[in-house]
Parts: C-alpha cells; sequence; structure tokens
C-alpha cells in the first residue's frame, strides 16, 4: 500500500517543482500554497502538490478568446457550484485527493441523462445565438463584458431573469395568435381558465414549454385504441360519417302517445277459409322485404346494423348507455328492465292490465274488496320482470301462472324483492313441474291451456304477457326471420288462454316479412283493438317494439286452431329446406287498406327512429366525450309519472317472529288474543237468541295463530302467555311475508281402509293481516271472502307435494241443519275398524270434526233482524231503536269481538249429531236441542 501511495505521489512532487522553478517571487509562491494548504485541508497536514487555490474569475478568465474542450465541460456550472469546487482544491486538468489520485474527467450521467441534456442544448442554440446577436449590438465594452458575465451567470442559475421566450402573454393572445391559421383550433376548444394556467406557465403557441423552451409544441393527442382490439386496427364503418342527423331528433319526454290500429270490421274467417292461407316456400334473408316498408329506410337500417358488427360488445354497450337518454332509469325496485317496461306499458295503456274494465260498461272487472282475483299469464318470460311489477301492483289480489324454458332462462323467483312470488305459480307444460317449458311443442301448449282452465272456473285469464327472445348474436339482421315460430307460438297461446274480453301484450321484433305481418293481421281480426308500441324503456336502438292487443273477441276458436296447425307443419318442416312463408295471402292484407296502411306507416316511423340511434351510437363511440344530459331529470320524470318509487333495489330486511307480530298488530297489549273459548250447553244456549247475528265453523283441532314471514318461514303462537312463536316444522308450505290468520292445524283424510291417505293441511279460521293489508276491522264474511280469495292466490295446486291451505266452510247459524248432513261414519286406520264421525268438506277430503266454533259477527249495539213486510233482512240498535236495511258503519264486528265471544260446541262422548250415534248424555246438548232452539227463535 504504502508502495503504490508512493507512486501515485511522484507525478505530482515533479509538478510542483516544475512550478517551483518556474516562480519569480519565491516568498509569495510559499505564501499561496500555505494558503491553500489551510483552507482546503482542515487536518493540518503537509500541503498536498497541485492545489492551489485559483481566484473565481479564472474559471470567466480562461480561454475566453476561442471556445476549448475545457470550458464545454464546466462552463454550464453556475458560479455556486465553481465556488465551491474551487473552495476544495479544484483545477482543471488536475485531480483531487490528498495525493490527486481523483478522476480528471466528470462523471457522466446516465444514458438517459446525457440524452436529455443534448436535447436540452440543441434546444438552448437558437435562443443563445438570438442573444449573442442581441449583445454585439452595444457600443460600451465595459457593459459589453459585465453583460456576458451576466449572462454566463444567468444561463445556469435557477434565480435568473424571465426565461427566454416565455414572457407572460395576455390571454387575449390565444385569440389572437395565427386567427387566419388552422392553430385556432388546436386551442379554441379550451376556456379561459385553462388559457390562463397556461400563459401563468410561460406558454406561447408554436413554442415548447421547459426551461430552454424544449417541450412538445403539439397538444398530446388522445389515444385512438379503443376497448381490447388489437393495436392499429381499424373497424370498417367507423372511419367515416353515416350522413345520419341524429341530431334533430324530438326533445326527451316521459309522456308518450299510443296509436290504434283502426276499428277491425272484417269478419273472423272460418276454419275453411283460413285452411288455405298457408303458404310454403324458404326465407333466410331480408334485403327484398319491401312489401311494408321502403326500400330505402330497410336498406339504410341495414346498413346501420352492420356497422356494429365488428365492434367490442362492451364499447357498444358504453356508448349506448351514455346515448340513450332514458338509460338510467333501468330496473329500479325490480329484477331487470322488463319489469320496468311493464309499468310503462301498463302506464301508457290506461292501467289496462293492473286494472281491467269492462269495454262496455267501463267498469273495473276485479276489485280489491271483491272475491275474483285477477288472473294473469307470463310466458318465455324468465327471470319473471313482468310478473314482480303485476303483483307489486295487485300483491295478493292477483295470480300468476307462468311458462318458460328450464334451465338457465328459469323464473328467478326467490329474485322478486318488490313483490309477492308466493303467489306466482310456474307451470311446463305436458309434465308440470316436471316439464321443459318449451313453447313451440303442441303438446306443452294444450297443457298449460287446460292448467290455467282448470284453475280459472274455465274462464281463461284476463290478461297475457309474453316477452320470448333468445339471442341472434352475427345474425341480427334476420333476427325476425329466426324468431317466427316463437312469436307464433306466443300468439296461439293467448288465444288459447285469454279469456273473453281479455288483453295480451308480446314483444316482438322487426316486422317486414309477409309471415309477421299476417300473424298481427290475425290478431287484427280476433281483438277489438290493437297497438304496435315501443315504449321508452325499450331501447331506441334495437327493433323490439310491443304488440297490445285489447278485448278479444268471442268465436276466435278457429284462428286459434289455424295457428296450432301452423306450428305443427313449422315443426314437421324444422330440419328440411322448406319453410311456412306466409299465414295470410298478401293480396288479403293489401286489400283491407286501414290495416295495410298503418302497418306500413308503423314500420318506417320504427325504423326511422332506429336509424337515427344507431347514428348517434356510432357517433358516441367515435367520440367518448359526448353525453346525455338529461339522463337523471328523465328518469324521475318517468318514475313519477308511471308511480314507481325513486329507490334502489334492495333485498327485504328480516326480522324475528315476535318483533314483527307486535309490528302489524301496533299494539303492545296481547291480552285478546287470549281470551278462552266459552262451552255451549244448556245455560249458555240463551245466548244464541239472535239467531242472525251468528256464524258457525266446524272444528278439526286447537285454534292457534299463524305468523309468516315469506316462503316457508311460517311460525305459530297457541295464544297463550307468554309470547312464544315456534317454527312451524314437517311442514312444506308458501306464504307471503307480513300475514298473521287465526288457523287450525287438520290432518285430512282421502279415501277409506288400506288405500286412505293422510295429509296435514292449515284451516284458515279468520283472518288479520293479509300481506300486510290489515282487515281486523272488516265484517267477519268480509275477512272470510278475503281469506278465500288470498288462500286462492298462494294455491299450488301443480304441487301436490305441499300441505294444503283451506277456508273454513261459514254457514249461517239458522242453516246449521247443512251441517249435519255433511256428517257421515267412515272407517280410518287407526280406528280399529270401528268407524267414526267424519266431516267431508267440498274437495271430498275429511277430518274428524271436534265440535263446532259459532261466532257472533254483528258489534253491540247493533243486532239483525227479519222483516216479514219486506221480506229482507234489517240492523236494529238496541240503544237508539233505529233500523236499517243497509248495514251501519260500526255494525260489523271486528276480528277482537269475534274471538273474544266465541261459542264453542264440543262434539265429545254423549253428544248425538249423527243417526247412526245411540249413546246420549242427558246433561249435554245434542243435535235436537240445538235445531229444536234455532226454529223457536228464528221465523222467517
Amino acid at each position: 500500500m504504502k508502495r503504490r501511495a508512493e507512486a501515485a505521489l511522484a507525478p505530482p512532487q515533479r509538478a510542483k517543482r516544475h512550478r517551483d522553478d518556474s516562480s519569480s517571487d519565491e516568498e509569495s509562491e510559499l505564501s499561496r500554497h500555505d494558503s491553500s494548504q489551510n483552507e482546503s485541508f482542515s487536518d493540518q497536514e503537509g500541503p498536498r502538490p497541485g492545489f492551489s487555490m485559483p481566484s473565481i474569475s479564472s474559471f470567466d478568465d480562461q480561454n475566453t478568446d476561442a471556445p476549448s474542450q475545457t470550458s464545454s465541460k464546466f462552463s454550464m456550472y453556475n458560479s455556486a457550484t465553481q465556488k465551491h469546487t474551487a473552495k476544495v482544491g479544484f483545477r482543471e486538468g488536475e485531480t483531487l485527493g490528498k495525493f490527486g489520485r481523483g478522476r480528471r474527467e466528470i462523471a457522466e450521467a446516465s444514458t438517459h441523462r446525457v440524452a436529455m441534456k443534448r436535447k436540452a442544448e440543441a434546444a438552448l442554440a437558437p435562443l443563445q445565438e438570438a442573444k449573442r446577436q442581441h449583445l454585439d449590438i452595444s457600443s460600451d465594452e465595459d457593459s459589453e463584458l459585465s453583460r456576458n458575465d451576466s449572462s454566463q451567470n444567468d444561463s445556469f442559475s435557477d434565480q435568473n431573469e424571465p426565461r427566454p421566450g416565455f414572457s407572460m402573454p395576455s390571454i387575449s393572445s390565444f385569440d389572437e395568435q395565427n386567427t387566419d391559421g388552422p392553430s385556432e383550433t388546436k386551442f379554441s376548444m379550451y376556456n379561459s381558465v385553462s388559457q390562463k394556467l397556461m400563459a401563468k406557465m410561460g406558454f406561447r403557441e408554436g413554442e415548447g414549454l421547459g426551461k430552454f423552451g424544449q417541450g412538445r409544441r403539439e397538444i398530446v393527442e388522445a389515444s385512438t385504441q379503443r376497448g381490447r382490439r388489437g393495436l392499429g386496427l381499424t373497424l370498417q364503418g367507423f372511419q367515416g360519417e353515416l350522413n345520419v342527423d341524429w341530431r334533430k331528433e324530438p326533445e326527451p319526454s316521459a309522456v308518450e302517445k299510443v296509436d290504434w290500429f283502426p276499428e277491425c270490421t272484417t269478419e273472423t274467417p272460418d276454419a275453411d277459409e283460413l285452411s288455405d292461407w298457408m303458404d310454403i316456400g324458404r326465407k333466410l334473408k331480408i334485403e327484398d322485404e319491401t312489401e311494408f316498408c321502403s326500400e330505402d329506410l330497410l336498406h339504410t337500417l341495414l346498413r346501420c346494423k352492420t356497422i356494429f358488427d365488428d365492434l367490442e360488445g362492451e364499447e357498444m354497450r358504453r356508448a349506448r348507455t351514455r346515448s340513450n337518454p332514458y338509460e338510467t332509469i333501468r330496473g329500479g325496485i325490480f329484477l331487470n328492465r322488463a319489469a320496468m317496461k311493464m309499468a310503462n306499458i301498463d302506464h301508457c295503456f290506461d292501467h289496462m292490465f293492473t286494472n281491467p274494465r269492462n269495454s262496455q260498461e267501463n267498469k273495473e272487472l276485479t276489485k280489491d274488496r271483491e272475491g275474483e282475483l285477477l288472473y294473469f299469464g307470463d310466458v318465455c318470460a324468465g327471470p319473471g320482470g313482468f310478473s314482480e311489477y303485476i303483483l307489486w301492483k295487485r300483491r295478493w289480489h292477483a295470480k300468476g301462472f307462468g311458462m318458460t324454458l328450464k334451465g338457465p332462462c328459469d323464473f328467478k323467483l326467490e329474485d322478486f324483492y318488490a313483490a309477492p312470488s308466493e303467489l306466482f305459480e310456474p307451470y311446463y307444460g305436458e309434465g308440470g313441474v316436471d316439464g321443459d317449458g318449451d313453447i313451440t311443442k303442441p303438446e306443452n301448449v294444450t297443457a298449460f291451456r287446460n292448467f290455467v282452465l282448470e284453475n280459472t272456473d274455465r274462464r281463461g285469464m284476463h290478461f297475457l304477457m309474453a316477452d320470448g327472445g333468445f339471442s341472434v348474436e352475427g345474425q341480427e339482421n334476420i333476427q325476425e326471420i329466426l324468431s317466427k315460430q316463437l312469436l307464433l307460438c306466443q300468439f296461439l297461446t293467448a288465444l288459447s288462454t285469454v279469456r273473453t274480453g281479455g288483453h295480451f301484450v308480446c314483444k316482438t321484433f322487426d316486422l317486414f316479412t309477409p309471415f309477421s305481418v299476417g300473424l298481427v293481421y290475425l290478431l287484427y281480426l280476433c281483438f277489438d283493438r290493437i297497438s304496435l308500441f315501443k315504449p321508452v324503456t325499450s331501447r331506441p336502438a334495437n327493433s323490439e317494439r310491443y304488440i297490445v292487443c285489447r278485448g278479444l273477441k268471442p268465436g276466435s276458436d278457429a284462428v286459434r286452431e289455424y295457428m296450432f296447425r301452423v306450428n305443427l307443419k313449422l315443426n314437421q318442416l324444422r330440419h328440411t329446406e322448406r319453410d311456412v312463408v306466409s299465414v295470410v295471402p298478401l293480396n288479403i292484407i293489401k286489400e283491407d287498406t286501414d290495416f295495410y296502411h298503418f302497418m306500413m306507416n308503423s314500420n318506417e316511423s320504427l325504423c326511422a327512429v332506429q336509424i337515427k340511434a344507431l347514428a348517434k351510437i356510432h357517433a358516441f363511440v367515435i367520440d367518448p366525450t359526448l353525453t346525455e344530459p338529461r339522463q337523471a331529470e328523465i328518469r324521475k320524470e318517468c318514475l313519477k309519472l308511471w308511480g314507481v318509487p325513486d329507490k334502489a333495489r334492495v333485498t327485504p330486511a328480516s326480522s324475528d317472529p315476535k318483533s314483527k307480530f307486535y309490528e302489524l298488530i301496533k299494539n303492545p297489549d296481547v291480552d285478546m288474543f287470549q281470551c278462552k273459548l266459552t262451552p255451549l250447553n244448556s245455560s249458555t244456549l240463551d245466548k244464541l237468541r239472535q239467531i242472525l247475528d251468528y256464524r258457525c265453523i266446524v272444528g278439526g283441532g286447537e285454534q292457534i295463530f299463524l305468523l309468516a314471514l315469506g316462503k316457508s318461514q311460517i311460525y305459530t303462537w297457541d295464544g297463550k302467555m307468554p309470547v312464544r312463536w315456534r317454527k312451524l316444522e314437517n311442514f312444506k308450505l308458501e306464504l307471503p311475508r307480513d300475514t298473521l290468520l287465526s288457523v287450525e292445524i287438520v290432518q285430512e283424510l282421502k279415501g277409506e281402509g288400506k288405500a286412505q291417505r293422510r295429509i296435514n293441511a292449515v284451516h284458515v279460521m279468520d283472518a288479520l293481516i293479509l300481506n300486510g293489508t290489515d282487515v281486523r276491522e272488516q265484517h267477519f264474511n268480509q275477512r272470510i271472502q278475503m281469506a278465500e280469495k288470498f288462500v286462492r292466490a298462494v294455491a299450488k295446486p301443480s304441487r301436490p307435494d305441499m300441505n294444503p291451505i283451506r277456508v273454513k266452510e261459514v254457514y249461517r247459524l239458522e242453516e246449521m241443519e247443512k251441517i249435519f248432513v255433511r256428517l257421515e261414519m267412515k272407517v280410518t286406520k287407526s280406528s280399529g275398524g270401528v268407524p267414526r264421525l267424519s266431516y267431508t268438506g267440498r274437495d271430498d277430503r275429511h277430518f274428524l270434526p271436534t265440535g263446532l266454533y259459532i261466532i257472533k259477527t254483528v258489534n253491540e249495539p247493533w243486532t239483525m233482524g227479519f222483516s216479514k213486510n219486506s221480506n229482507k233482512k234489517f240492523f236494529y240498535n238496541k240503544t237508539t231503536k233505529k233500523s236499517s236495511y243497509e248495514m251501519p258503519p260500526n255494525s260489523a264486528a271486528p276480528f277482537h269481538v269475534c274471538h273474544s265471544g266465541r261459542l264453542f260446541w264440543a262434539w265429545v262422548d254423549g253428544v248425538i249429531v249423527h243417526d247412526s250415534q245411540t249413546r246420549m248424555d242427558p246433561e249435554k246438548l245434542s243435535k235436537d236441542d240445538v235445531l229444536t232452539f234455532i226454529r223457536q227463535n228464528h221465523q222467517p
């Protein structure tokens, strides 16, 4: 190490001796060396050779006449840096370090920084040249020298004068500069705030930002890369314009107009005439279908559709979402957008679906207070948005039947958050719940028709909804041709299941082909009025529209059977080269000029709307900055007009049965629920003197309260304190949430002997709250009627595995003899061959009766009497002595009065109620005793 140090020291020592010999002043030289030693080495070591302290001006004075290599290396550093390096003993061409071992060259920066430095030097060259020319003009040598010194220092200092070429321009300069050239279009799009910000940073048009103006002079262009498409990919059709002025579209509005076809005056054809209408051929293209739409419009529409064939789906959806003013309406509180479409259509057609009216008298066909349910159907409709809206609107006053394909497209009843799905019954055609739900199979249509008729008293449904569709990706232009059989079968199902005077709504697509228009014509013949309607909730860029039919005419069976035959033919030709191309001859359609012209106008107007919408999406794809500003406003207007809450869809809140019970009854006092029965005997029989005030129910078990929290969450309470709700175990039953009933759990029997079947059933004795509707204050008869309506709505006849729920048969006290007629002795499995007393209900199921409930239905001080003069019943007030044939408002006994005033006639051993019974207990009331009392006190 010592030898290496000596070797390194030798050259500096020789250089020192050379400098000493050339010096003319020995003492001055020594003084300079001492000063250098003291300033550079504070550790008091000997002076390092070759590190004398230079004056600061030496950096400026050396080689000022000619640019040297050394000057270019160090002249870039400012005065502060030069002073610091001189202070540590730096001399150009020599090294630092105690023994002069330091490097003589400046350590180079990374190649990236070198490149940046070169760019800066290149950008600086024109500015330095301009500055030198400016300095040459001066005639004062001294000021010239001062200016040169200042220029050198300022060029490399952070505290200098304004940067060359970046003086602060006025805002107007953005508008004044190059007004005749194309540069105006580059910056005029920016607002004053952006311009002020750029001016503050020293921006001038045509120059770059940065200390030396080295920044880019052009605006950074937005990326043209879209979505996940390949780099450099260009899509045919998106490089030019569509030449469609989409900006002249109507102002978005929540108000819509409905146009009806002219009323049909043509008689419905008979089966013989219809038999010659079917035409067989082959159809696989749409371009030549100009009979019901102009050629220009059709070809423009197809061209607009074709442009989007190669566009990425996500990119298309984003542009569509931004361009549609009604897009943010979406599904709202419902399962999907289909439910909101139905809300939209129902409002526009004056609620003809949720509140159908008699076309002649304009009276409501189904009222909430009356017994008839609103029966509706929903086919090809999974997951069930249409039905969710109807059930949200009418709740337990409606009953739905549905058929759709099983599998991914099935109904998702568990996702009905806004409505009680327990009121909807899916049926899948042949095989019932085990069917496949394919509506194109004739046997499924027939099975669904029979099922609906059996459960609507052979009358059919009030209306049918159909929303069929399937993916036609890559074949959008021939969607109408591909979905022709689906459209036919939906129309056929409507004619098969809708009652006379009922309605129909069905989704369709393009209606350009003779086949599709022929189907519309057949509906035109069968219904009072039809309309082709595109609601605002249906995206304007698609081909979707809805055919709405009002009032099915009687005598449409011939058309229904004809459609059935057409479907059979389509199934026969499915795997051949032939097809049914028309169902109504073209000349017959054209001869009905009212229908033909309306069909043409409808197609062309909807086609024009779709073309503009597609052009608008095209523009929004090209320019991602375009938006539709009124989306939020339009959403609020529409929802308010349709009566739908502007809320988010949320899962229904869950609660424990005890909390829900107190929430429903709205009263912490539950004493009236634990009232004990009054036994009917000879001492209490006189309470029944006002015969017309009482009703009778046959009992079959212990009376309890039933609380439903939705689906199979069902709890029971025996009415005893404390309040303890227990889960109803081993029971397969589904009831809507917020339901409270007074019931019995009864074991029903069917058949006799070894073939006898047993099943536990719920028998409803009274209703308190039905799916959130409080009916406790209604008359007992009204409550029973509502309970029967509720039970019909929740019944699932297609599910024999479920436990049945029924409403008790109610008898007037004066008609008690009708009860004894229904009593008979039957052998049961557990009776050991001994016949037992049985009561047979309306559906041939029987149970073992325990007695008779007698319920007072008139509230004090009112009672009921019978007028022999008018042969009518009347209400009499025992306090005011007033009478009325109409029921007074406060005369009906509410639930708590009926429940607390019940009498129970127990049919125990010794009570004779059937002729085959022989053992009689004289202290107990038998049938003859009670009937005799009734006859004595009731003489109509």
